[in-house]
């Protein structure tokens, strides 16, 4: 049994990794400062599925204990820009590893609210390593983004890939995340892993993402914004898959012999499929025919995603969810969460 704090616990991946180590016996410590970039119920809504109740979200620095697991999992509400309190609760519970998942995410925003992530993703992120610089944290990993690839025409994109090149400050803060780690584990010998995510969807997933902006429009019998004039592809990645990768690369962590103990992952599908076929899978599960608008490319995006998953294979990760069982478990969890 391990104790483990994952950040960014409420959110879309933190919400399904937090559930599936708690179905291994782990001691999870989950912590989200439950901000409102997208609708906060949907994230309380989580945390009720993990036995927490009752979140005061205009408190900060809480502590509540779940209903669920026989006390194994801890709810924290605290932000990771905390220089005070954060220190305190690496003390506390003296971390066995740390799943870094807390960030502004998305894209877009980040050309309209750049401040944010600066605060989150680079302040936020140096608050943890020094966190695990001064407990001895054994592991820590984080989540970086498939969006770091910019827009390398080289597929599939792998990690030897030079990265140099962000088309959004969403990217450029994760590219920063990489280097930043880099040089911990060089100063300071801590074991950190980076996890390039490639575009995930779900059950339980983010509001602003294509499928759930796509599910709501088409449902409600509006139309649907199609950019790129329908001509993108992405390695669409069901959620049980990464988490899997995620627990995969939790347990294999790099040699303290390596110098420095740092290593990078893509986790994907590896099957890129058109932005196109993925909406006629959408159609086919809702069973309703979407009106599309077609639009010019918007800034920071890029026309595809393709993940060299090879690192991760090799380690036992196997992406075994198709688009089509995906969008399907996805459209139920959909209908019965919006009925």
């Amino acid at each position: 049994m391990k104790t483990i704090l994952v950040t960014g616990a409420a959110g879309f991946i933190g919400f399904h990794l937090v559930s599936s180590l708690l179905d291994n016996g782990n001691v999870v410590v989950g912590l989200d400062n439950l901000n409102d970039y997208y609708d906060v119920n949907l994230k309380l809504d989580r945390l009720r599925q993990l036995g927490v109740y009752d979140v005061d979200i205009s408190s900060e620095n809480i502590i509540l204990e779940s209903n669920n697991y026989q006390g194994r999992f801890t709810f924290v509400k605290l932000n990771l820009q905390d220089r005070i309190n954060l220190p305190v609760l690496f003390e506390k519970y003296q971390f066995d590893s740390v799943i870094n998942l807390a960030a502004q995410a998305g894209v877009r925003y980040s050309i309209e609210n750049p401040t944010s992530y600066i605060d989150s993703n680079i302040v936020g992120f140096l608050n943890v390593l020094e966190c695990c610089r001064n407990n001895k944290i054994a592991h820590l990993v984080y989540a970086s983004s498939s969006s770091v690839y910019g827009e390398n025409e080289k597929v599939p994109f792998s990690e030897d890939d030079v990265v140099d090149k962000p088309i959004s400050l969403y990217a450029a803060t994760k590219k920063s995340n990489e280097l930043m780690a880099y040089s911990y584990s060089h100063l300071y010998n801590i074991r950190t892993t980076g996890l390039r995510f490639f575009t995930v969807y779900g059950p339980w997933g983010r509001p602003d993402m294509a499928p759930m902006l796509f599910a709501n429009a088409i449902t409600a019998g509006k139309s649907i914004k199609v950019f790129n004039n329908g001509n993108m592809s992405r390695d669409f990645t069901y959620i049980d898959d990464i988490v899997s990768g995620i627990k995969i690369a939790l347990d294999h962590p790099v040699p303290l012999e390596d110098k420095p103990p740092y290593q990078i992952f893509n986790i994907g599908n590896g099957s890129p499929i058109s932005l196109l076929e993925f909406i006629k899978s959408l159609e086919h599960s809702l069973g309703q025919i979407a009106e599309k608008i077609m639009l010019p490319m918007q800034d920071g995006d890029v026309p595809k995603t393709w993940a060299d998953t090879k690192k991760l294979n090799d380690l036992g990760y196997q992406s075994s969810t198709s688009v089509d069982d995906g969008v399907r478990q996805f459209v139920d969890w959909f209908k019965q969460y919006y009925s």
